[in-house]
């Protein structure tokens, strides 16, 4: 079947003058909108988020330059008789490829005649292949012994079935230039037919690349990047929240029994996740009852994020459960816990407060690290327990934790939380809710209504809040 191939190619219109300015002028424009973004971008080397952005608006800005190096090789096209714009002075640039010394992505064409062997080469293709015009166009023989060694099979067999079978070539392949230069060139290209439908030549059009590509790869491998390390923070994720639900108490209601003894405890509480989704820390609340009758109540923070800090924090509540079963105090159990973070071989800061409560005589023992002082709320009304001394645990060797005591009273409401929860506005805001905390059915009411509260105001970590409420009397 003959094909729809003529020796003799259509010769292009030249667009309209008008019509190539205007493109001209708003393909500038653009690019210069894109850069600006590129350059406004915060720089960190070492945000993937970043890199990606960074990569997308190069490979946004070689498109564009590509764009307005063809757009400027239209307006060469056209008659020279007219003036020029400035607006066109800058596309003629773009077209020679004079951006900062840089090879554009040029386009160039080509001609091999197989009747007489001639081969017509344009000026931009020499540019591409970085070849002087003194030496002439390369015949197809000759031009894979400039490709790199890997693509030249390829291009022999697409030359080969263009010429045999009248396939169109549309495919890359690199080059190597004399200036030592590895460039990646587009080609397309036909066979032109004679009368008789037999292939008399072959016209190509050679693109330089190079750049795009580069800037697709960039966008592509951060993209992988950002994708792995979205999976790995996922996976982390997963196994943080996994182990805070091994090692944190799923009770709720009283701890003890019967229920008619005096100063049963009734408990709740509640782990508050960053509001932003961020990273889970190593924030704990925990209540055990001992073997003595007592009951230990605590809440702390670990400085940092993941599966570091929470498995600190699982290594400190088991350490903390150990000492508090064999009869060690507050102030002398902070000490302990406070030496075991200085010694740790993973540094870290932790804040917490400890109490050991007696429910025979509903008396509270406590101390703190550097956490915020347990609320006592009592007849609707709240106010913070006198802070003791003590530095976050961790922060120096062999440091002291004062301990103190106060009695409570039957409808007692103690409130511990770590700092984060109040960080943003202040312990009183926790205050105002004494009567709708004492007014609660129970502890876990109370802790809902805390919830409610704060875990909605665009804290950036996460928090913890223990609820105890003192029993009646029997």
């Amino acid at each position: 079947m003959p094909s729809h191939l003529f020796a003799d190619p259509p010769t292009p219109q030249p667009p309209e003058r008008g019509v190539v300015d205007s493109l001209i002028t708003r393909t500038r424009r653009l690019r210069g909108d894109v850069d600006a973004v590129r350059r406004d971008g915060v720089a960190d080397e070492h945000d993937t988020q970043w890199r990606w952005q960074r990569a997308l608006c190069d490979l946004a800005v070689h498109q564009l330059d590509d764009l307005g190096s063809h757009l400027g090789q239209l307006k060469n096209g056209l008659p020279d008789d007219e003036p020029e714009s400035p607006a066109t002075e800058a596309a003629d640039a773009s077209a020679r490829g004079d951006r900062n010394g840089s090879s554009l992505s040029r386009v160039g064409t080509a001609e091999w005649n197989l009747l007489t062997d001639e081969v017509t080469w344009s000026p931009e293709l020499y540019e591409i292949f970085g070849r002087k015009p003194v030496a002439g166009p390369m015949t197809l023989d000759e031009l894979p012994s400039v490709m790199v060694a890997e693509d030249q099979s390829l291009l022999q067999t697409l030359v080969t079935e263009c010429l045999v079978d009248g396939r169109p070539i549309d495919s890359e392949f690199r080059i190597v230039r004399p200036d030592r230069q590895v460039r990646t060139l587009h080609m397309m290209g036909e066979p032109v037919l004679d009368s008789d439908g037999c292939a008399a030549s072959m016209w190509a059009v050679l693109r330089d690349v190079s750049e795009l590509r580069r800037s697709r790869r960039a966008v592509h491998e951060c993209g992988d990047s950002l994708r792995r390390k979205e999976r790995s923070a996922r996976t982390e994720q997963r196994l943080v929240v996994e182990l805070q639900e091994a090692v944190l108490p799923s009770w709720r209601g009283a701890l003890q029994s019967p229920q008619s003894e005096p100063g049963t405890l009734d408990l709740a509480g509640h782990y508050l996740p960053p509001a932003g989704g961020g990273l889970v820390g190593g924030d704990w609340f925990d209540a055990l009852k001992l073997p003595d009758g007592n009951t230990l109540l605590t809440v702390g923070d670990l400085t940092g994020h993941g599966v570091t800090a929470a498995s600190t924090m699982a290594m400190l509540l088991g350490a903390q459960r150990g000492m508090a079963v064999a009869g060690v105090e507050p102030g002398a159990l902070l000490g302990h816990l406070n030496q075991l973070l200085d010694t740790a071989e993973q540094p870290a800061l932790g804040s917490a407060v400890c109490c050991r409560y007696r429910a025979e005589t509903r008396t509270l023992v406590w101390a703190q690290a550097g956490n915020p002082a347990p609320l006592l709320f009592r007849d609707g009304t709240g106010r913070t327990l006198t802070p003791l001394d003590g530095v976050l645990l961790g922060a120096t060797s062999g440091a002291a934790y004062e301990q103190a005591e106060i009695q409570l009273l039957p409808g007692d409401l103690l409130v511990l939380h770590t700092g984060r929860l109040t960080d943003r506005t202040g312990v009183d805001r926790l205050l105002a809710l004494g009567p709708r905390l004492t007014g609660a059915r129970d502890a876990q009411d109370s802790v809902r209504t805390v919830v409610e509260e704060f875990g909605e105001t665009g804290r950036d970590d996460d928090a913890c809040v223990l609820v105890a409420r003192i029993g009646p009397e029997s």
